[in-house]
């Protein structure tokens, strides 16, 4: 993979190879997982603590495949019954196939049983004529492949060389074959992560067309795997939904969105180019074009979010409005207010964030800044151009500008002297 990043923890279609080869093992409901692993050890540790209930094993040196099974002896001395050998850069076999794998190869008591499948281009896969995924008997399996020798250049041990010794000693070996070539596709390269991501893409897009989203253009749809959407919401061409994100039913996602690890109601309008993390928006909302919401923004039902607005950890309460060339940062804004064009909550003071509360029905008027923390009183209206340092009482107006004054001439004034 030519990178620092060990090749398991590269992601496909927004989650890491490891945590879908994980997934799939789980389907089995195994009596323990190990997982064998040797470069960026440290890195590969701390990804693999969010999962409950796993071995952690480390191969060093790393010699190759069948040394990697080497490595896991001491975690399965005591084993007894099947066990199931997954590669961790091989994420696209389904819990069907492996049930296959595992189902055959308990019932026929046979030494191995193996997941194969004729490829185009087999180029970098290992050969047992076809390339595979593994179900081995435990009894003597640690013995035998202490017997493989490193036939080869790199000095390494293979599983592959494993399964001919067992068929050189008369052995029997069994094949499940895959249909889908593309449930045994391994990742050695960024071309074939890509390629993955792809197919996932693929798959997810024609999952979410069957139970009845518009997808426009599937090819520029760039939907993870764990993203829900929700009927009749249409998704325009370009757009990205990404991590755990959700979408309500009759939603209309135009192009250029991107939704990371969000909540997004039902009826929601998510106009062109908006950026959109860790966020919530509620029924019935409409957000943007070129609109930022972030760490923790709270868009309340039927409320309105403009033209290169930002808000960040903030709530905008149900039917308030913020349409033009805004930010509101560490705020809390209630029910029906309305916030004019070029209003900045000034939360940061050098040291630490402060709050600004807006209370129901209130009127900000444009070019506003709150210099927080500071409360807006319910039904209160603050001037535009106000600057705002001292908390407004419920119904009262806010000024802060003196009284205009025009200076007759002024201008002809500046061009003569210029």
């Amino acid at each position: 993979m030519k990178s620092v990043l060990p090749k398991v923890l590269h992601r496909v279609a927004g989650l890491p190879l490891i945590d879908y080869v994980l997934a799939t093992a789980a389907a089995l409901a195994p009596r323990t997982t190990t997982v064998v692993i040797g470069h960026g050890a440290d890195a590969l540790r701390s990804a693999l603590s969010k999962h409950a209930n796993l071995g952690v094993v480390v191969q060093e040196p790393q010699r190759g495949t069948g040394h990697a099974l080497l490595a896991a002896e001491s975690a399965l001395q005591h084993a007894t019954g099947t066990l199931v050998l997954l590669s961790g850069d091989v994420p696209l076999l389904s819990p069907k196939t492996l049930r296959t794998l595992a189902d055959r190869q308990i019932s026929s008591g046979v030494t191995a049983t193996v997941i194969t499948a004729v490829v185009d281009h087999p180029f970098g896969y290992g050969r047992i004529v076809r390339s595979g995924v593994y179900a081995f008997a435990l009894s003597d399996l640690f013995a035998l492949a202490r017997t493989l020798a490193p036939r080869n250049i790199q000095g390494e041990y293979y599983v592959t060389d494993l399964v001919a010794l067992l068929v050189a000693r008369g052995l029997v070996v069994n094949a499940v074959t895959v249909s889908n070539p593309d449930e045994i596709c391994g990742i050695n390269s960024r071309s074939q992560l890509a390629e993955v991501s792809r197919i996932v893409r693929n798959q997810k897009t024609t999952e979410l067309m069957a139970a009845g989203v518009t997808i426009d253009d599937p090819a520029t749809a760039y939907i993870d795997r764990d993203v829900v959407v929700g009927a009749d919401t249409v998704v325009h061409p370009g757009v990205s939904i990404e991590g755990r994100s959700s979408i309500g039913a009759g939603c209309e996602i135009h192009s250029g969105v991107r939704i990371v690890d969000s909540q997004i109601g039902d009826r929601v309008t998510i106009l062109n180019h908006c950026v959109i993390t860790d966020s919530r928006i509620a029924d019935d909302a409409r957000v943007g074009p070129f609109a930022h919401l972030r760490n923790e923004a709270d868009v309340r039902e039927q409320a309105r979010v403009g033209n290169f607005v930002e808000v960040k950890r903030a709530v905008l309460g149900a039917g308030s409005k913020s349409m033009h060339l805004t930010y509101l940062g560490d705020a809390t804004i209630g029910e029906k207010v309305n916030i004019g064009a070029g209003t900045i909550t000034c939360n940061y003071d050098g040291e630490k964030k402060n709050q600004t509360i807006i209370e129901d029905g209130a009127f900000i008027g444009s070019d506003t800044q709150l210099v927080a923390p500071v409360r807006v009183g319910k039904g209160a209206y603050v001037g535009s151009g106000s600057t705002v340092r001292h908390d407004v009482p419920p119904g009262a107006l806010a000024v802060s500008a003196g009284t205009q004054r025009n200076f007759e001439g002024w201008a002809d004034k500046k061009k003569k002297k210029t």
